[in-house]
C-alpha cells in the first residue's frame, strides 16, 4: 500500500480505511518517512502491519498487488511514483488506483502490465451506459439511509461501514452502497460518483440504490461532499436526488467550524444544517434526519462526550461517535425508522 509521506487518518483516507476494515489484506505500507514502525503507531489501529521505505522492502512481504492509498491534489499521478508502478507491474503485481488519472489509459503503464501479466484496476472509472435519474427508487421496499455531512472528509463512509456491521449483528438485512473509490475497494462493488459526468450522477446513484435494495431491507448509501461545499456540492445533491433517501444521518466534526481548505465558508449550527437538508429533499421525497454521527478523533474523551451531549440537546436526535464509541444509538434510530415505514419487517429488526 503506497502512502508515501502521508500515512495518517486524514492524509491517507484510502489506506486508513482499508487498514481499518480489511487489515488481513494489507501486507505492508510504503512510507519512507515512517519506515521501521508499524501502522498502529500512526493510526491507532491496524496492529503490527509493517511500514517500509521502498517497494523492494515491501516485496519481501510477498504482496500480489500495490494499492495507491493516498490522493494527491487533483487526483493526478505524481511523476515520482511512475517508475515504482512500472516496476510493480513488470514484476506481476496488480495495481489498484483511486486516482482521477486512469492508469490503464497510460501507454507506459499498460505496456508494463502486459510484460508482467498484471492488471490495472482504476476504481474511479465509471461504468458505461449511465443515464439520468428517473425516480425509480421511489418504488423499492427497502429503507434507504444516506449519510450527509457538514464538510468533506468528515466520516460519511466510515459511519456507514460501522453502522453496516452493527445492523448486521443485530439481525438486519443490510447493504452498503459504495459511491467512492475507497468504499468500492472495501465492499467490492459500487460507482465512484465524483468521476461521473454531471448529468449522470443522479442516475449512477439510482442504479447503485436499486442494486443494493435487491437483497436488503436497509440500504446504507455512502455520502459525498456537502451541500454547502463550494467545490463538491454537485455530487452531494446528485446523490440526494438519485437515491431519494427515506432518511439522513448527518455527519459532523465538532471542532471544525469552517469548510476545510475553504475557510471563507462557515459551517452553520447542526440544527440549521438539518433544516437545509429537509428543505432540499422535500420537493421529491421528504427525508428526515434521524441521527447524528460525530467525528471526535481530535478531542479528549471528556470533550467528545460533552460534544455528543450538546449535539443531542441541540438537535433532539440520538448522537454518538460510531467509531470511538458504540454505534448502537444510530443503529437503533435506523431500525425504529425502518419499522415505522415498513411494519411488515418489524420482526427482523
Amino acid at each position: 500500500m503506497l502512502a508515501e509521506g502521508l500515512l495518517g487518518p486524514h492524509s491517507s483516507k484510502t489506506a486508513s480505511a482499508c487498514i481499518r476494515y480489511t487489515p488481513d489484506r494489507v501486507a505492508a505500507v510504503i512510507d519512507s518517512t515512517k519506515a521501521g514502525r508499524v501502522v498502529q503507531d500512526f493510526l491507532g489501529f491496524g496492529g503490527d502491519i509493517p511500514i517500509v521505505a521502498t517497494l523492494e522492502e515491501g516485496l519481501a512481504h510477498r504482496p500480489n498487488a500495490v494499492l495507491i492509498g493516498i490522493a494527491p491534489a487533483g487526483g493526478q499521478l505524481p511523476a515520482e511514483w511512475r517508475q515504482m508502478l512500472v516496476t510493480s507491474l513488470e514484476r506481476g503485481l496488480d495495481v489498484w488506483s483511486g486516482l482521477h488519472f486512469f492508469l490503464a489509459d497510460d501507454e507506459q503503464l499498460s505496456a508494463a502490465a502486459r510484460r508482467g501479466s498484471a492488471r490495472i484496476f482504476d476504481l474511479r472509472r465509471p461504468p458505461a451506459g449511465l443515464d439520468v435519474s428517473t425516480g425509480k427508487t421511489r418504488d423499492i421496499d427497502a429503507t434507504v439511509v444516506l449519510t450527509v455531512g457538514t464538510d468533506c472528509n468528515i466520516g460519511k463512509m466510515t459511519a456507514q461501514l460501522q453502522l453496516r456491521d452493527v445492523l448486521k449483528q443485530r439481525g438486519n438485512r443490510v447493504a452498503f452502497a459504495a459511491t467512492g473509490q475507497t468504499g468500492i475497494l472495501i465492499e467490492g462493488w459500487g460507482i465512484s460518483v465524483d468521476a461521473v459526468v454531471a448529468d449522470f450522477i443522479g442516475g449512477a446513484a439510482e442504479q447503485l440504490t436499486l442494486q443494493a435494495a435487491k437483497d436488503a431491507d436497509i440500504v446504507l448509501v455512502e455520502g459525498q461532499g456537502s451541500i454547502i461545499h463550494p467545490s463538491f456540492s454537485g455530487v452531494t445533491v446528485g446523490l440526494i436526488h438519485g437515491t431519494l433517501p427515506h432518511a439522513f444521518v448527518l455527519c459532523a466534526q465538532p471542532s471544525r467550524t469552517r469548510i476545510r481548505n475553504r475557510e471563507w465558508v462557515p459551517i452553520p449550527p447542526l440544527d440549521e444544517f438539518i433544516r437545509m437538508h429537509d428543505t432540499l429533499a422535500a420537493p421529491l421525497r421528504p427525508a428526515p434526519t434521524i441521527a447524528v454521527a460525530l467525528n471526535t478523533s481530535d478531542l479528549s474523551d471528556a470533550d467528545a462526550r460533552a460534544a455528543i451531549r450538546e449535539t443531542e440537546s441541540l438537535t433532539g436526535l440520538p448522537a454518538t461517535d460510531p467509531v470511538r464509541y458504540d454505534a448502537a444509538p444510530i443503529a437503533e434510530a435506523i431500525e425504529a425508522f425502518h419499522r415505522s415505514r415498513t411494519p411488515q419487517f418489524a420482526s427482523r429488526a
